[in-house]
């Protein structure tokens, strides 16, 4: 094979740490961390969807798409679990405990079409803290 040949080969080639089971699971995790329409958790319902005042918001648009987060399926332990093990799975190292969360190599194992869901779900269930654009990993997560 010539290495022209080679190298359009590679172009097309998958990466194959993308089917490993972790990495699998923290998509699908990722694509029912969300449900459709606003959120009906007894606060949102009491104040009719007004949402001032809250730390973090229950209702999200995903480019027109209204969902809210599945509380009891996301909290940041179940999160950070997920994650350490998609991490792990495909850069081989262990997610550090804290610092600037890589989002870039995140989104390298996360499905193109999920990369929307990730900071809002991660500053949510508190595994990241936003500053200065900068997203934080919390060295104790929320459970």
């Amino acid at each position: 094979m010539s290495s022209e040949a080679k190298m359009t080969g590679d172009l097309f080639e998958v990466d194959k740490r993308l089917a490993l089971k972790p990495i699998v699971d923290f998509n699908n995790y990722l694509r029912a961390a969300f449900i459709d329409g606003p959120c009906r958790c007894g606060r949102c319902v009491a104040s009719q969807g007004d949402e001032t005042g809250y730390q973090y918001p229950h209702t999200f648009n995903f480019a027109g798409r209204v969902a809210n987060r599945r509380f009891a399926s996301t909290a940041g332990s179940d999160v950070l679990l997920a994650l350490k093990k998609a991490w792990l799975s495909y850069t081989k190292g262990e997610l550090p405990a804290s610092g600037n969360l890589e989002l870039d190599t995140v989104k390298e194992f996360v499905e193109p079409e999920l990369h929307k869901v990730l900071v809002p779900l991660f500053v949510t269930c508190g595994l990241v803290q936003d500053v200065d654009g900068q997203l934080q990993l919390q060295a104790q997560v929320a459970a």
